[in-house]
């Protein structure tokens, strides 16, 4: 019987870690969506708005993603819940931000943003995986 608690403990324990962790990354990308919202000057409900928009608010969503996935280090996968996205949905994001980091000027804007989510974050390194 006590094996039994125990092993039930440990199990309630675990999910209740998961749930903290789930919850975090959340916070995590409704703040960077918030941050990028205000940078870029858009609405952030327009950044949270399921399916298809714009390309110029598709693309602030994209730049918050990579973002949130190179600079934070939050997995992919976290990043499409934070997001409300698919987990290809991120990684097309990422590929195309930094294919577009060879533009001098795009890199500068990014680079700027990366600053900008660590210094929001405390420089703490936020690694969240799933």
């Amino acid at each position: 019987m006590v094996v039994k608690d125990s092993q039930t403990a440990r199990r309630d324990l675990s999910r209740t870690v998961r749930m903290r962790e789930r919850e975090r990354t959340i916070a995590i990308c409704e703040a960077m969506i918030d941050i990028a919202a205000a940078l870029f000057n858009v609405e952030s409900r327009q950044l949270r708005q399921p399916g298809r928009t714009s390309q110029e608010v598709a693309r602030v969503r994209q730049i918050a993603m990579y973002v949130t996935h190179v600079a934070l280090g939050v997995s992919q996968t976290e990043i499409g819940i934070g997001f409300c996205r698919d987990r290809t949905t991120v990684l097309h994001a990422c590929q195309i931000v930094e294919d577009l980091r060879d533009d001098r000027e795009f890199d500068r804007i990014v680079a700027v943003v990366e600053r900008i989510a660590r210094a929001a974050f405390g420089g703490e390194a936020h690694r969240v995986r799933a």
